[in-house]
């Protein structure tokens, strides 16, 4: 662990008063030159030398040297596309969603740092739409979707992404009417341990979130106390292991609602519950701290917010815009947004 990392955390310790209170003003997000100005709602961080980040425009960015430099790796002929998720594994080898219906949707797999792409899928379903991908390991992974006709799109692979599957439909709950997941983040799909998943819905009257314990081949679903509606719903779900987890989110079209935007779980979501304070809006994505259990960062439009206790309370830390975060191995934080904002965690 770098020295750096090492100060962070003990200051993020250190930050926890008698009362049960925080005060997070020593954290905020250093910003990088990306040099493009897409929105970058697809974050992979590696660790604090390496991260990749992708969106609009058939933007891919990888940085190898903490932020300093970004360099654009992009599929080439891709510019039509939306690449609302990226899942890395190290510096050469990546896997890119992008979303939209029909042949929009397509996953591209590199292996030599973005140098040369691989298609690997392209959606035929003129009515699906693909929203997240989550990876167990190297070798497993899931790509999910809107529902067709009632019924939500999964994809499997276990040869690390070079090919895919549909998981049978008959081991999915039907989805509610009007349901659907939200590509703002990356994160309407994640998974715990080598085999247990999650996907976050909205856009019904309830907001839910399914869960596999059999990497993906059957699903439950529960509802959540967060907002529903068209533009509401679960945005982003992170599980710390297979029974602690938090979902996120609230209604994207009223940015500044603190109300009924978080939940917790600690049986893996067959039950949740909110805590006693939440976000101050309306938050598209949210990450655990690797090393610190009870850590975790929440951003969105309008900020970034740290919970030290596993999400009971919550205190804002930057006013800056984000779309994603995530935390690397090696407990380097990296945010990423409109206008090209990646930001990298830091005290003062």
């Amino acid at each position: 662990m770098s020295r750096a990392v090492t100060v962070v955390l003990l200051i993020l310790a250190a930050l926890v008063v008698p009362t049960g209170t925080a005060a997070a003003d020593p954290l905020s997000w250093r910003l990088t030159e990306t040099g493009t100005d897409a929105q970058l709602r697809g974050l992979s961080a590696v660790s604090r030398h390496v991260a990749w980040a992708s969106g609009s425009g058939g933007t891919v960015l990888r940085t190898v040297d903490g932020g300093r430099t970004w360099t654009d790796v992009g599929p080439p002929g891709a510019d039509a596309l939306d690449f609302r998720d990226i899942e890395a594994f190290d510096a050469r080898t990546a896997v890119a969603l992008s979303i939209g219906t029909g042949a929009s949707s397509r996953v591209y797999r590199t292996t030599d740092g973005g140098a040369t792409w691989t298609e690997t899928f392209r959606n035929t379903e003129e009515a699906a739409f693909y929203n997240c991908a989550a990876f167990f390991d190297r070798r497993h992974g899931l790509v999910v979707g809107d529902p067709v006709d009632g019924e939500f799109r999964v994809l499997s692979t276990s040869d690390g992404g070079r090919s895919w599957r549909m998981v049978p439909g008959d081991g999915i709950p039907d989805a509610l009417p009007g349901e659907y997941q939200f590509s703002a983040s990356g994160q309407c799909v994640t998974v715990a341990g080598r085999e247990h998943a999650w996907i976050a819905t909205g856009g019904s009257d309830a907001a839910r979130v399914l869960h596999s314990a059999d990497r993906g081949r059957t699903w439950t679903a529960s509802d959540t106390p967060l907002a529903s509606g068209e533009s509401a719903g679960v945005f982003a779900v992170a599980f710390r292991d297979p029974r602690q987890g938090v979902a996120i989110g609230g209604d994207y079209l009223d940015p500044t609602a603190g109300t009924d935007n978080l939940a917790l779980t600690r049986d893996g979501g067959d039950t949740w519950r909110e805590p006693g304070n939440s976000p101050a809006g309306y938050r598209s994505a949210v990450t655990y701290h690797p090393f610190l259990p009870s850590a975790l960062i929440a951003v969105g439009p309008t900020g970034s917010d740290l919970s030290l206790d596993g999400g009971r309370h919550w205190w804002p830390f930057d006013d800056g815009s984000f779309d994603s975060v995530d935390c690397g191995r090696d407990g380097a934080c990296w945010a990423s947004g409109e206008q090209g904002r990646v930001g990298t965690l830091r005290i003062g």
